[in-house]
């Protein structure tokens, strides 16, 4: 356990900070659920609108520093590749 000042404050922060990611991390897993659900359906326009905003979620993460950039890199790929199967 920590047991400087400055230390125990960090710990606050970090788990401040967690808690305050945490809802943004659920809301894109939410929308990429959507998402695939949607191309699973097979109407194509429900599709895309729900690719896009998973998409747009994605980004915001990034920008935020709240995920990995590779990682809504990876994720945006993979859900492109799904739609664009289903539209082919």
């Amino acid at each position: 356990m920590a047991t400087h000042k400055s230390a125990i404050k960090r710990i606050r922060q970090n788990e401040k900070r967690r808690l305050h990611n945490r809802t943004y991390r659920n809301r894109a897993r939410t929308l990429v659920k959507k998402a695939r659900l949607a191309i699973a359906s097979g109407d194509i326009d429900e599709a895309q609108r729900a690719t896009m905003t998973a998409v747009r979620d994605l980004d915001k993460l990034v920008s935020r520093g709240i995920i990995h950039k590779r990682n809504a890199a990876r994720r945006k790929s993979r859900l492109t590749k799904q739609m664009m199967a289903l539209v082919k």
